[in-house]
């Protein structure tokens, strides 16, 4: 997946700094056109921000599918967060899988192209504990940084503009502004009033660049603000201890620091094999493409997250009426009688352990159907290419999207999404295509949906009009139903949650089952045949092309931002 990461972190304010893994980090270019950041000081002591950034992808570089967002506080709301790019809603808006204390934003079909440009907005509102107490008696003092990237990602110069639009009530006589540092041109600020009434700062320097640490300042009467909001000096700043007298300690510090980073950085990649379930040995290219595996067979072969392949499997018991849902939370499955023919082995064993009633009991079943499944497909896969086969499964995936996509009408997109269902959830971007396909309505249920999702079964023709007859197995002696039906976008969001929320009560935590299963398919090498740095790509101290970084802060709540290294 490729990304770029955008981070906002709190340096009195906020600072920002791209994160990466300085290995991968390496085959990404752009240039960076123009970044526009008002920053919002509102009256109740939170804080706005607005970001705009035009990205141009060099045309040799990878696309980039999504873009990471630092919070500067782990207090933030992921429902006061909004983006867009290209003008076009960014759906997927989660807790980033990639970097602590952030979010992710999926582009998705909008991803930008080698060779194009893409503009990225993003809101992000009541981010709180930002302002700090002022060197004079009575002001709050508003710090900013802007983004900035690594000197070996982002290329040429950048138009940038900062504004602080300051708190309302604020007098045109009360403010005043901080010189930026960085290399910023000097001069003074615009300064005027905007559209909602406030004073507002605006620098501006159409030849600024995307890798430089600029740092933006102003001070107003603490009055305007909540006094709970304002964050008061450090025990240095209060007893008046300089800078100097502590340096040697922060120098320390930073030593420290860096090799706890080191250290976290080898959790992180000894993490991360441990959730790689397949075994390296199946990479050995063989010839041909290994036809015939099921969708559950496919996701495992892609290696897609195991609460997701054990959900398919779930959705495929269901569809086969061999199991409903009895309740959504907790999660409880029961196997109907008669098992209907045709069940595949992994199908029959998941039963057996989906249908205990002890937690333990069936978290340790259901690994031995994902360990059994695993080993199976390791077997398939022998003297086959997986390069070759992955991309086959691939396209198998984007014919199924193109089928549901192209539908005449809502009864075959209905009809063509509950054939594919299985092959559809290979996509990563699963949940924002199913959401953008079905914007509009209405969708019609297909007849297992209240085995799956008891709680969101419409009754039929619940919208005032009768819902449409459709053929279909299962249907009742091969008669004809009514389905019911849901507006579109309800459907979707039914079916997304319904994933993410069965995907998260399959197991009582996805990386702990995992590593389970790990240990079987994929154990660690022995410490007798590991070479040192196995890990790889560090990014810390210049390892691996990341780019250095030493940094050290003492003020109140200061957070030193280095650009490098990271993901």
């Amino acid at each position: 997946m490729r990304r770029i990461s955008i981070r906002a972190v709190a340096l009195v304010v906020l600072v920002a700094a791209l994160g990466f893994q300085a290995a991968a980090a390496q085959s990404y270019s752009f240039s960076l056109d123009r970044v526009t950041v008002d920053v919002y000081w509102e009256a109740d002591g939170t804080t706005r921000l607005e970001y705009l950034m035009t990205f141009t992808n060099d045309a040799f570089a990878p696309a980039i599918e999504y873009v990471d967002i630092g919070m500067p506080t782990p207090n933030y709301d992921l429902s006061a967060i909004a983006a867009t790019i290209d003008g076009n809603p960014i759906l997927h808006i989660a807790d980033s899988t990639y970097a602590d204390q952030a979010i992710e934003l999926g582009l998705g079909a909008d991803s930008i192209r080698p060779g194009q440009t893409g503009t990225v907005q993003v809101v992000i509102r009541g981010l709180p504990n930002l302002i700090y107490a002022g060197d004079d008696e009575g002001y709050a003092s508003a710090r900013f940084s802007p983004n900035y990237y690594d000197s070996s990602l982002v290329h040429g110069s950048t138009d940038m503009t900062v504004t602080f639009h300051l708190p309302p009530g604020v007098q045109p006589a009360e403010p005043r502004w901080y010189p930026v540092s960085g290399g910023w041109p000097e001069g003074d600020p615009a300064a005027y009033m905007d559209p909602e009434g406030r004073i507002a700062y605006q620098w501006r320097n159409p030849s600024a660049n995307g890798y430089t640490e600029y740092e933006f300042g102003a001070a107003f009467p603490a009055s305007y603000l909540p006094s709970a909001a304002v964050i008061q000096p450090s025990v240095f700043q209060r007893l008046n201890i300089p800078i100097d007298a502590i340096m040697p300690c922060l120098c320390f510090s930073g030593l420290a620091a860096g090799f706890v980073g080191w250290i976290l950085l080898a959790v992180r990649m000894d993490r991360r094999r441990k959730l790689a379930y397949l075994p390296p040995k199946i990479a050995i290219e063989g010839h041909g493409i290994k036809r015939g595996l099921t969708a559950v067979e496919a996701a495992v072969l892609l290696e897609t997250p195991l609460d997701r392949v054990l959900t398919m499997i779930l959705f495929g018991v269901v569809k086969k009426n061999a199991a409903r849902v009895v309740s959504e939370d907790p999660l409880t499955v029961e196997a109907l009688t008669p098992e209907p023919e045709g069940l595949l082995d992994y199908e029959k064993t998941f039963l057996a352990g989906i249908t205990l009633t002890d937690a333990r009991k069936r978290q340790s079943a259901l690994q031995t159907v994902t360990i059994d499944l695993v080993q199976a497909v390791q077997k398939k896969m022998k003297g086959f290419s997986l390069r070759e086969t992955k991309d086959y499964y691939r396209s198998i995936m984007d014919k199924a999207w193109k089928q549901v996509e192209e539908a005449g009408t809502p009864e075959i997109k209905s009809q063509k999404f509950e054939e594919a269902l299985e092959w559809t959830m290979l996509d990563r971007d699963f949940d924002d295509r199913t959401q953008r396909t079905f914007r509009t309505g209405p969708v019609y249920v297909p007849i297992w949906w209240g085995n799956f999702r008891p709680s969101s079964v419409p009754s039929t023709g619940s919208t005032g009009r009768a819902a449409p007859s459709i053929g279909g197995a299962g249907a009742g002696g091969g008669g004809r139903v009514s389905l019911p039906h849901l507006p579109g976008a309800d459907f979707a969001a039914a079916m997304v949650t319904g994933v993410q929320n069965t995907a998260g009560r399959l197991v009582t935590n996805v990386t702990s089952f995992t590593q389970g299963v790990t240990r079987t398919t994929n154990p660690p090498p022995p410490p007798a045949v590991r070479t040192a740095g196995r890990s790889g790509g560090g990014g810390f101290g210049g390892g691996g092309g990341g780019g250095g970084c030493a940094c050290a802060c003492a003020c109140a709540g200061c957070a030193c931002a280095c650009a490098g290294g990271g993901r």
